[in-house]
């Protein structure tokens, strides 16, 4: 089923062109990976998907909805969850509040006084945690978790909302390889099992190419390849233009190298 449709997108900042014509689709429990150079348009494409930019003309159809220019709050309502290239929990409380606030806030519970929130939802909150595997990490604050967890906290405070559509920009950005694949791995076999659509930016290349189902390559806010990943590997203009003579093989040793 397709869960995203996008079409005929475009962005101008002044007489700078940041995104041209860009149309893609996504099917519910599929991942799909916006990769290219920097100023490629990566992030104006998923800015205006998450309603953080409105787009000068196209459609972004949500489950058969346009929600091009909504706000992100009336997105996120809608169904559309996401995580961030710096992971957005608050540090100073336990674990299983974050997750617990996320699930107030979307059952609409914030300015309730009825109960005291430190027992709201906690029993959701350790399920989520428990899919995530943190479940044993409860009760601990967050600023005591190494980063790695802290994103797997994020995930789950992500989920707490029952996305459809879960937005991921940079998700593996600053952890160690084996968090990343870890990561990646997890958020696939849930996206899976949950028929959840990720439309993600990234420029880890193994992350991409070992996870995402289809890639959609930008270059100065224009699609110059799309695919699976087989297909955008071998695509010659992709070589030539995002990963110059290296190719992507040889671009992913060199980035394992560097690790």
């Amino acid at each position: 089923m397709t869960l995203l449709a996008v079409s005929g997108l475009n962005k101008r900042f002044g007489g700078v062109v940041a995104a041209r014509d860009v149309a893609f689709a996504l099917q519910a429990g599929e991942l799909l990976a916006i990769i290219g150079p920097n100023g490629a348009g990566k992030s104006t494409t998923f800015n205006m998907v998450g309603g953080q930019l409105r787009p000068d003309s196209g459609q972004v159809m949500l489950a058969g909805e346009n929600v091009a220019g909504l706000a992100p709050r009336a997105i996120w309502r809608r169904g559309v969850g996401g995580t961030f290239q710096i992971a957005q929990t608050c540090v100073s409380m336990r674990v299983a509040e974050n997750v617990q606030m996320a699930l107030i806030s979307w059952h609409g519970r914030i300015f309730s006084f009825r109960s005291r929130a430190e027992t709201l939802y906690r029993p959701e909150a350790l399920d989520l945690l428990d899919l995530v595997g943190m479940r044993g990490d409860a009760d601990r604050p967050v600023r005591e978790l190494a980063y790695g967890d802290v994103k797997r906290v994020e995930l789950a405070v992500a989920l707490a909302s029952q996305p459809k559509l879960l937005l991921m920009d940079e998700p593996t950005a600053g952890m160690a390889p084996k968090e990343r694949a870890q990561l990646m791995e997890l958020t696939a076999s849930i996206a899976r099992e949950r028929q959840i659509g990720v439309l993600f930016t990234e420029h880890d290349m193994d992350a991409v190419f070992a996870h995402a189902d289809t890639i959609l390559v930008l270059v100065r806010g224009e699609i110059i390849a799309a695919g699976k990943p087989d297909d955008v590997r071998a695509n010659a203009r992709v070589k030539q233009v995002y990963l110059g003579d290296m190719g992507v093989e040889a671009a992913m040793r060199a980035r394992r190298g560097r690790a």
